[in-house]
C-alpha cells in the first residue's frame, strides 16, 4: 500500500540543504575543514576598501603549499569579471586558483585538493 510518501536519498537530502547555505555558512564550513587539515586561512572580513575581486579566501598548509579560491553559493553565486580576472591572473603567474562552490564539499572535491590527493 501507497502512503503516498516519496523517499529521498541521503545524496539528494544533502544536495538540498547545500543549495540553502549562504555564502558564509559554506566558508564557515571549509574554513573549519581546512583548520582541521592544518591549513592557515586567511579571508578579509570587510572588502569594501580592497581591490575588488580578490579571491575570498587565502590558504598555506607547508605540505601542500598556496591555495587561492573564490567561494560561490550553489545558487545564484555569479562570477564577477573582476574575480575572474585576478583568478586568472593568479593561475597565470603558476598559482593554484579556483572557484568552490557547496556541491565541491559535498562530492569531496575540497576535501581531495586540501589533502593533496589526486581526484
Amino acid at each position: 500500500m501507497n502512503s503516498g510518501r516519496q523517499f529521498v536519498s541521503a545524496s539528494d537530502a544533502r544536495q538540498s540543504q547545500a543549495a540553502q547555505w549562504t555564502e558564509a555558512q559554506f566558508q564557515s564550513l571549509v574554513i573549519d575543514l581546512a583548520r582541521r587539515l592544518g591549513w592557515r586561512c586567511y579571508h578579509t572580513h570587510d572588502s569594501r576598501r580592497s581591490v575588488p575581486g580578490f579571491p575570498d579566501l587565502v590558504l598555506v598548509h607547508a605540505d601542500h603549499g598556496l591555495m587561492f579560491r573564490e567561494l560561490k553559493r550553489a545558487n545564484g553565486g555569479r562570477v564577477t569579471p573582476q574575480q575572474h580576472e585576478w583568478l586568472d591572473a593568479l593561475t597565470n603567474a603558476g598559482q593554484n586558483a579556483a572557484i568552490w562552490k557547496p556541491q565541491h564539499y559535498l562530492d569531496g572535491t575540497i576535501l581531495k585538493e586540501l589533502t593533496g590527493k589526486k581526484a
